[in-house]
């Protein structure tokens, strides 16, 4: 883990966008990033569109404005604010 999240160099162009304009330092992001990865694989990609993983990243960066940076705690939140379960 750590850099860009996995799932977006494997074509999510707008979550790289999301992340680079998100006003954090090398740490935060590196937690963001990590909190995309994790929730990203609980999806098992299930053939999801784009959006959802951009969506899943500005739940994400919204949840780290607002003070939280453990990417399990972010990925978990990220997740049931889509109407999934959260992390297994």
């Amino acid at each position: 883990m750590g850099g860009l999240p996995k799932a977006a160099s494997d074509g999510g162009a707008g979550v790289i966008q999301i992340f680079r304009a998100a006003a954090f330092g090398p740490e935060q992001v590196r937690a963001l990033c990590d909190a995309y990865d994790l929730a990203t694989k609980s999806l098992h990609d299930r053939g999801r569109p784009t959006i959802v993983n951009e969506v899943i990243a500005k739940k994400i960066v919204r949840a780290a404005e607002a003070g939280e940076y453990n990417p399990r705690e972010l990925a978990d939140r990220a997740l049931k604010e889509i109407g999934f379960s959260g992390l297994d």
